[in-house]
């Protein structure tokens, strides 16, 4: 709990403080005053100035925002000698600069942090597939489990080398969520079961060298989830890169430790069927019913220590979505295999920048689709998600705990660029409309403006702030 409520306090200082920096430091080059930047809101808990300038810097109690104050003449009054320094009299030009500097300021940060993670090289499972979900698009491609992917890229483009596990299962959601259909270059079966005894096979740390000997073709474009989440992984068929069928963890009082069963068991089989992955082992547990939806108890063969042991294993019953499913209570799977994923300094600057666009593209892509009901508003989170997932990032060690970072860079910087009037993306919608018509909003349309906006941002942090209950404790 510690670690989540630290790491997300650092998370939103590090990201308000850019934020408010990019539209502090484009004031001061455009020759306007600041009066103040503050991080956070309410009574300031610390204020420092520096020599020979007139900002006042403060950290607020409340660390949920910042603002940059800027000497303006529709907020106070103003020495005559000083109104070339307000903010009201600067050209166009200038005030669009300082109002966009802010998210541009996260988008930078969001590339800087990727690069950071590409140079320093990231440890990813290796792409290598589980068996797929039955019924599932994998499995109706061909694909059985097993298989090393070398490349990847959507009908109609070139195939590129596939880096990691991680590298597919974000090309998979971007088709599912596009509805575009991925190609995928396979490995032979005997570089296959190389990479399954953990042989390099032809990789090197900067992509695969070998080349695929056949392609198979999901056909992600017959998806019907809206949302990015389980449910769309599992109609794609391809959840997690293979793990071997091996017991972990076990938690006190369930149908694991009632069974028997030990941290470390090997499971060869289940009701007779032989179990080759540990994504096949839990498939088999979560449909483990019998036809009156009662959990079905059936022979386990393992091997313990080296030696064969069988047990009769009877799973819970559990209703996940109003589907009831089989659980054991343990941990399932081993560590995947893990593949050094680095970059030198000029690829490690591109790949991050072409990171951060492909994540606004795709944040963009999702926001409309909320709005004309093609995606589910469920995919909408709240800062209780975000505090989870900066604990969960932070304990997976630092570079995790980066991509976190820069991910929520990349959000904080697209949606303070959506037009809505309390927003920076609102403000620049009224630059814009004034280099059109040459005039600015008037007073009485802008109060209407901010009002509206100021409702449909509390609608949206109602609905966020829902999810992350449902999502977290319901």
């Amino acid at each position: 709990m510690l670690m989540t409520l630290l790491a997300f306090v650092v998370a939103l200082g590090v990201l308000i403080a850019v934020h408010e920096y990019g539209h502090y430091r484009m004031a001061v080059a455009c020759g306007i005053k600041v009066l103040k930047f503050s991080i956070g809101f309410g009574k300031p808990i610390f204020t420092w100035r520096l020599k020979g300038k007139p900002t006042e810097f403060a950290i607020g109690m409340l660390p949920l925002g910042g603002y940059v104050r800027m000497l303006d003449e529709r907020e106070g009054a103003v020495d005559p000698a000083e109104r070339h320094l307000a903010f009201n009299n600067q050209p166009l030009r200038s005030r669009a600069a300082v109002v966009a500097a802010g998210p541009i300021a996260n988008l930078l940060l969001a590339i800087l942090l990727f690069a950071s993670v590409n140079w320093a090289g990231m440890q990813e499972p290796r792409a290598l597939l589980a068996s797929p979900v039955a019924g599932s698009v994998a499995e109706r491609a061909g694909l059985r489990g097993q298989e090393l992917v070398l490349q990847a890229g959507y009908v109609g483009e070139p195939m590129v080398a596939l880096k990691s596990f991680d590298d597919l299962r974000w090309r998979l959601m971007q088709g599912a969520l596009g509805k575009r259909d991925l190609r995928l270059g396979l490995a032979s079966d005997k570089a296959s079961a190389a990479a399954l005894d953990g042989a390099p096979t032809g990789s090197t740390a900067d992509g695969n060298a070998a080349e695929p000997v056949r392609e198979v073709v999901l056909k992600l474009s017959d998806i019907s989830s809206a949302e990015a989440d389980a449910t769309m992984f599992r109609e794609i068929g391809i959840i997690s890169p293979w793990t071997a069928p091996v017991i972990g963890q076990i938690q006190a009082g369930s149908a694991a430790e009632k069974a028997g069963l030990q941290n470390g068991d090997v499971v060869r089989s289940v009701g007779g069927t032989a179990i080759v992955d540990a994504q096949q082992l839990r498939e088999r547990i979560r449909s483990n019913l019998q036809p009156s939806g009662q959990p079905m108890t059936q022979t386990w063969q393992l091997l313990r220590n080296g030696q064969d042991l069988a047990l009769a294993v009877t799973p819970a019953l559990l209703t996940l979505d109003k589907t009831s499913v089989g659980r054991i209570g343990a941990f399932v799977g081993a560590q995947p295999q893990f593949v050094t994923v680095r970059y030198g300094p000029l690829d490690g600057v591109w790949q991050g920048a072409v990171r951060t666009w492909q994540v606004s593209v795709l944040s963009l892509k999702m926001m409309g689709k909320m709005i004309i009901g093609q995606a589910s508003i469920k995919n909408l989170s709240g800062p209780l998600t975000i505090a989870d997932y900066a604990g969960k990032s932070a304990s997976q060690g630092w570079s995790a705990y980066i991509v976190f970072l820069a991910l929520i860079s990349v959000s904080l910087g697209v949606l303070n660029l959506l037009p809505l009037p309390v927003l920076d993306g609102g403000h620049l919608m009224y630059y814009l409309w004034e280099a059109v018509t040459g005039r600015s909003v008037s007073e009485a349309w802008m109060d209407k403006l901010q009002r509206g906006g100021v409702a449909i941002l509390l609608m949206m942090m109602s609905v966020a702030m829902f999810n992350d209950v449902v999502r977290l404790f319901g």
